[in-house]
């Protein structure tokens, strides 16, 4: 029988290890050239693991994978700005993720992806309005809101299969 030291650290590790995977997604999409040449535009590939971490274990743990996420992301690739548009782009994410996940029982997480990347979207625009002190930054909203959409419907569907997976993957590795 696990005693309750060990199943923390089990579920310590393996949030490590979501949050390893986050930023090393992250990472490497620093480093893919964005084909649409719009700010603020990229496909958002480590949200799959912040899907998948809500789903599997809950907004309280997807936070915390997130948080690190982040913080490693403005060390090695960003700047206190960045973290400034990504904290509050990925927070507001987060939590409509949340939301739309528990309205819609955990079904169709494709949905919940492409809200979380539209109100992804529009976190980032109110932060460049409130930095810029310009709401022409607003005329992007139509481009990021397609994008979100779009981009948002595949990392859900990413995390679809990955979740459909993940109970053979921990079978094997328990």
């Amino acid at each position: 029988m696990q005693s309750h030291t060990d199943s923390k650290v089990r579920r310590l590790a393996i949030l490590a290890l979501f949050a390893a995977l986050s930023f090393g997604i992250y990472a490497a999409e620093v480093f893919i050239p964005n084909p649409i040449p719009i700010p603020g535009i990229k496909l958002g590939l480590s949200n799959i693991i912040i899907l998948v971490v809500l789903r599997r274990y809950g907004v309280k743990d997807a936070s915390l994978v997130l948080i690190v996420r982040l913080i490693l992301s403005c060390l090695l690739f960003g700047s206190l700005l960045s973290l400034l548009y990504s904290a509050v782009g990925g927070v507001i994410c987060l939590l409509v993720e949340a939301l739309i996940n528990r309205i819609l029982n955990g079904r169709a997480i494709f949905v919940t992806a492409a809200f979380g990347a539209l109100f992804h979207n529009a976190g980032q625009l109110a932060v460049a309005i409130a930095v810029t002190r310009s709401p022409g930054v607003l005329l992007y909203a139509p481009y990021l809101a397609v994008a979100g959409i779009i981009t948002g419907l595949i990392t859900g569907l990413c995390a679809f299969f990955i979740l459909r997976k993940l109970p053979k993957l921990e079978r094997t590795a328990g």
